[in-house]
Order: structure tokens, then sequence, then C-alpha cells
């Protein structure tokens, strides 16, 4: 299938990873990830002991969370938890092709799972990323607006 690239974006990936069953995410495991793990606009979330990982590398992201996202402790991780699972469904709807003319935005499936802990900083991108898409791409993933 022939891919597309829209102007803006050269590349676009996101992982999210997942191999052990669930756990209780402790104070320690939290404070293993780290925010500032960042290289030109690719920004990394990684616990190398849960096995969780985002990668994000769209130009722009960096520059638009530090300017245009509220600060971290502004939501609370249950209220960024709800609209994550949202926007990852319509991400992933996308992804399988039940919406076509977008596959070419949505190469890859975002494993994300109500159930699992993933701490505050992983919801915290994670949002913050499908908001900036939303706007970018002028897409709506799921039933909540996007708002910075």
């Amino acid at each position: 299938m022939k891919k597309l690239l829209y102007p803006g974006i050269l590349f676009f990936l996101i992982v999210l990873w997942s191999c052990n069953s669930p756990r209780p995410v402790t104070a320690a495991d939290r404070a293993e990830i780290d925010p500032t793990a960042t290289t030109n606009d690719t920004v990394r979330i990684a616990n190398d002991e849960l096995q969780y990982e985002i990668i994000i590398i769209d130009p722009g992201f960096n520059s638009w969370l530090i300017a245009r996202a509220k600060p971290r402790g502004f939501y609370d991780q249950k209220y960024l938890e709800v609209r994550n699972l949202d926007w990852v469904t319509g991400w992933n709807t996308r992804v399988t092709g039940l919406k076509p003319g977008q596959e070419n935005l949505f190469t890859m499936n975002i494993d994300y799972n109500s159930g699992t802990d993933y701490g505050y900083e992983v919801n915290y991108l994670l949002y913050n990323y499908l908001v900036y898409f939303q706007l970018k791409n002028n897409i709506r993933l799921g039933g909540f607006a996007p708002r910075p």
C-alpha cells in the first residue's frame, strides 16, 4: 500500500509496549521515568523495570509541549487516563482501517490497557501528544474535544 507523508510530518512513531502482567506501581518506579530524556524533537518516556515505553518523533511536539500544554499536576491521573483511553481507541480504530481516508497518519497501534497503572508521567505525555496530534491535523479521535 502506498504511504503518503503529510507536510510537516517527517516521521511519526509512538510505541507503548507492555510485556509484564500488570502490577502495582510504586513511588520508586515512578521516579525512574525521565521526562527530560529528549533528543531534538524526540520525546522518550520509559520505565525499563515495568517495560513501558513511549517514543514520540514529531517535529514541533516538544516546543508545543513547552509552550501550550498545561503544567504537570494541572490534571489528575484519572482525568488523563479517561481521555487517553477514549482517544487511543479512536486512534487504533483508524490504524485497523475502519475509518478510510486517515490510515496514512495512523501506522501503529497503541497498546494502552485501562487496567494498567502507567503512572502520571506516561499518561501526561500521551495525553498531550494526542491533544497536539488532533489540533495539528484537525482530527477528532473520540468523544472528548482536545484542549491544550
